[in-house]
């Protein structure tokens, strides 16, 4: 055995990697926002795009339009290949399509870049006003402004009211936000994996990989994204991913597929990994080439703060505005958003009936991977029916 074998070496990871000026569009579309977002810190954002992607046609009167909120480390991208523009396929390609869940022959889907994000939408790695990266200048966000901003992308799009609002984690932070602060324009709900507000161990997890990240020498306060490859804050970013993904998987399911043993070649102890650790290490490299540190230390600071009844009573109260039809689904072997937290939303919606329950031994990445179980409940909140008509959609700004 090789004591000391090191992991395959790769190319230097650049100091970001979310999507820069000039890469492939891909699927892409963007809208601009004309007027300063105004924030809940009081802070006004000039200059705001949002990248989205759309599947299907869109009613005459927008009435078919369904949003699709994504996690974390998510896009816009939640349907189709890998390719030019998208180094991932979708991740909710099964459900989204002809004849799927969400079908496109009936339904027209979108899926925006949440406010904050790398992959299009403004966040700290895009331009600011001067043309330079946002970097330490971008403001704190919460949850209620990436709804804001997404209201604002539906103005754009025509959409007065969603059919539907669907999301999961952090997307599901922001479909319940959808459903409080504008429940007019929520035609229907589907929370997955999500709380209505984060417990003090969600914000430790993600405290401590926030702390990872700004620990990096590379992390320049937030101003690195001139550096070149290998100068960014990849290290921080990459052990943040690593704290992050123990939580998204369960702990039976890392036992049977890793157990103790050690990377085939390695000697723990003696430079080598187990194979636990390769897999995080494999997947620590994975993101450090497609995301952004400063992306990542806003939109977890944002999910910190999801509160859905700060300022407004508190849960119950805030809850009781959401009364359109709703499901709350939980994954039954979620360790980060256990599913006695979508238990409490599900009894407070006034919308919904009881907790549903995603069966799975891969932990809070269920509602990634349950993709048969996800679909039944998707055509739960909406059965199939006549598709409406379509008609051309509004001018877009486009790539």
């Amino acid at each position: 055995m090789n004591r000391g074998a090191a992991p395959t070496a790769l190319p230097l990871p650049p100091a970001s990697g979310g999507r820069r000026e000039g890469d492939p569009p891909g699927r892409r579309r963007w809208a601009a926002i004309e007027d300063p977002l105004p924030l809940e810190s009081g802070v006004r954002l000039p200059g705001v795009r949002l990248a989205y992607e759309t599947w299907g046609q869109r009613a005459a009167d927008g009435s078919n339009a369904v949003l699709v909120l994504h996690a974390l480390t998510g896009d816009s991208h939640a349907a189709g290949p890998a390719g030019p523009g998208h180094p991932t396929p979708g991740w909710w390609d099964a459900l989204v399509g002809p004849g799927r869940a969400l079908d496109t022959d009936r339904w027209f889907v979108v899926a925006p870049n949440v406010l904050g994000g790398c992959q299009g939408s403004t966040g700290p790695s895009s331009p600011g006003p001067d043309g330079a990266p946002w970097g330490s200048r971008f403001p704190y966000l919460t949850v209620r402004d990436q709804v804001a901003a997404e209201a604002a992308l539906a103005d754009v799009l025509g959409i007065a009211r969603w059919a539907a609002v669907v999301g999961g984690s952090m997307g599901g932070m922001r479909a319940l936000e959808w459903a409080v602060s504008r429940p007019e324009r929520t035609g229907s709900l589907l929370v997955l994996a999500a709380p209505a507000a984060a417990s003090a161990e969600q914000i430790a997890w993600g405290s401590v990989q926030i702390g990872a990240i700004r620990s990096d020498p590379g992390w320049w306060g937030g101003d690195y994204h001139g550096a070149p490859p290998g100068g960014g804050p990849h290290r921080g970013l990459g052990q943040a991913r690593r704290i992050a993904h123990i939580t998204y998987r369960s702990e039976p399911e890392l036992g049977s597929r890793f157990g103790g043993e050690p990377q085939p070649g390695e000697e723990p102890g003696r430079g080598g990994r187990y194979r636990v650790e390769s897999y995080l290490d494999h997947h620590a490299q994975k993101l450090v080439r497609r995301f952004d540190a400063g992306s990542y230390v806003a939109l977890t600071e944002a999910m910190n703060g999801h509160d859905v009844g700060r300022g407004r009573g508190g849960t119950a109260r805030a809850l009781r505005r959401a009364d359109m039809p709703a499901l709350v689904v939980g994954v039954d072997s979620d360790r980060l958003y256990p599913p006695s937290q979508q238990e409490e939303l599900a009894a407070l919606l006034p919308g919904s009936d009881a907790l549903r329950l995603v069966n799975s031994p891969y932990g809070h990445d269920g509602f990634l991977i349950e993709t048969g179980q996800v679909g039944s409940f998707v055509r739960e909140l909406l059965p199939p029916s006549s598709p409406p008509t379509p008609s051309p959609l509004p001018r877009e700004e486009l790539p």
